[in-house]
């Protein structure tokens, strides 16, 4: 702990005092912030009566008390102060999935592409997806995934499912080579429609794959409590979907007293110039 010391020399009475007449105490020093001071008497002190005023000298130490050390806030080592697990990575990758007894049916998001400007800042140039991947059963509660068929919704789709009523049926085309000269020969049809007796919907997917040769169905039933977990993870996940999130996060106080000022200025000055 760091100290200051001071050597002074004061005199403690304003009044004649006679040599025999013992010292007061010293007076307790205090302060409105409550320090504490040390006051140590020199071995080498002496009294001396000197024109009728009784002199010393003396030393003062101070001890600067802990309420004035510089405090360093360090977090803790396992990052749980910003809610961060130190297993991490930088890449998160997250599913949801269901598995009946004819297929499973997964669900991922894809994050949206962007793109840098000259000017520094950044925007989307392709809005993010939900990636569906449909694996047939080949036994109980075991799936081909090497069978596995994809179907990617865009923002659009999201949508259209998000809003179905228990008795809409909604259907997705996709053709990958669509307008161009190899269209046609990948063709993929996702088809969503309610259950007979109201207790959810089918999704089936139909590929047809003329240069693999492959046609395929695949077709898997959601409960409405299933379904009800997709569209609550569709509603959180669509703001990101479109980039919005890195919007929001760019958004910077704006110091609107210097505006006004400025405006006040140019005011001014027009008022000036008339």
């Amino acid at each position: 702990m760091p100290q200051a010391s001071l050597r002074l020399s004061a005199s403690l009475s304003p009044t004649p005092v006679s040599s025999h007449q013992k010292l007061p105490p010293l007076p307790c020093l205090t302060t409105p912030l409550s320090l504490r001071l040390s006051l140590r008497l020199s071995s080498r002190l002496g009294f001396t009566r000197r024109r009728g005023f009784l002199s010393k000298d003396f030393t003062l130490k101070c001890r600067r008390p802990e309420y004035f050390e510089p405090q360093k806030f360090t977090p803790p080592a396992d990052n749980s102060f910003n809610g961060q697990s130190s297993g991490l990575s930088g890449r998160v990758y997250v599913g949801h999935s269901i598995f009946k007894g004819k297929a499973a049916l997964t669900i991922e998001p894809k994050a949206p592409e962007f793109t840098a400007l000259e000017s520094g800042a950044c925007k989307v140039v392709k809005d993010g997806s939900i990636l569906l991947q449909f694996a047939p059963a080949v036994g109980t509660r075991q799936y081909d995934w090497n069978r596995k068929q994809v179907f990617s919704l865009s923002v659009a789709e999201i949508g259209a499912l998000m809003s179905l009523g228990m008795k809409d049926t909604c259907e997705f085309y996709h053709d990958p080579f669509k307008g161009r000269s190899e269209e046609g020969k990948i063709r993929k049809v996702l088809k969503v429609e309610p259950l007979p007796d109201g207790s959810g919907y089918f999704f089936n997917l139909s590929v047809s794959n003329r240069p693999l040769n492959i046609d395929d169905s695949i077709y898997i039933p959601v409960t409405k409590a299933e379904f009800a977990v997709i569209v609550s993870a569709f509603n959180f996940i669509l703001p990101y979907l479109l980039g919005w999130h890195a919007f929001a996060e760019s958004i910077r106080p704006v110091d609107t007293s210097q505006l006004t000022n400025a405006n006040q200025r140019r005011g001014a000055e027009l008022e000036w110039g008339r």
